[in-house]
């Protein structure tokens, strides 16, 4: 065999291999678990109920306020139910207060694939987000981060815990 046919055989082959390589996508999944707080500012840090941000008055006076979690039906991002009134309380505080900032974290229960997860718990999130913007929230107050199935409540194989792990999780971040 000659030089020109191995060259070419070597092309061909290294070409096939390229081609069907598994092209993946790296998903990044901010975890707030894992964040230095140390080096934040103030309008970064996450909010601890008892840190005094907004005193008792405001969060925790109000009962609508306190319920900061929103559950969804499986393999749903709509809200329906009882969160109407949930968001429609946050997002009067969202309007009163413009300097306040929100996380909305979507998780999803663990059935489906890592990547299904992460979108609906994105589009989970977006849709709270939708729900509290369309009530007064201004999107630059409201940040949503998908968790996916990484961070279930509940980790027992049955339809009471599931329905537990979908959900988004309202936590207040900034004054």
């Amino acid at each position: 065999m000659n030089t020109t046919t191995r060259l070419l055989l070597v092309a061909l082959l290294a070409t096939g291999v390229v081609g069907c390589a598994k092209k993946t996508r790296p998903v990044m999944v901010d975890r707030v678990d894992r964040v230095d707080t140390t080096t934040m500012t103030d309008d970064t840090k996450p909010m601890d109920d008892n840190d005094g941000m907004y005193g008792p008055e405001d969060l925790d006076s109000d009962a609508c306020l306190r319920q900061r979690v929103v559950y969804f039906d499986y393999d749903q991002s709509d809200i329906g139910g009882e969160a109407g009134a949930i968001l429609a309380c946050h997002a009067k505080y969202l309007k009163d207060r413009p300097s306040a900032m929100v996380t909305l974290g979507g998780h999803a229960d663990e059935r489906g694939s890592r990547e299904y997860n992460l979108g609906l718990g994105e589009r989970r999130g977006n849709a709270v987000s939708s729900a509290l913007q369309a009530q007064g929230g201004s999107g630059s107050q409201l940040n949503v981060v998908s968790y996916g199935e990484e961070q279930g409540t509940c980790s027992d194989t049955s339809e009471d815990c599931w329905a537990k792990n979908r959900r988004v999780e309202i936590a207040y971040t900034a004054k």
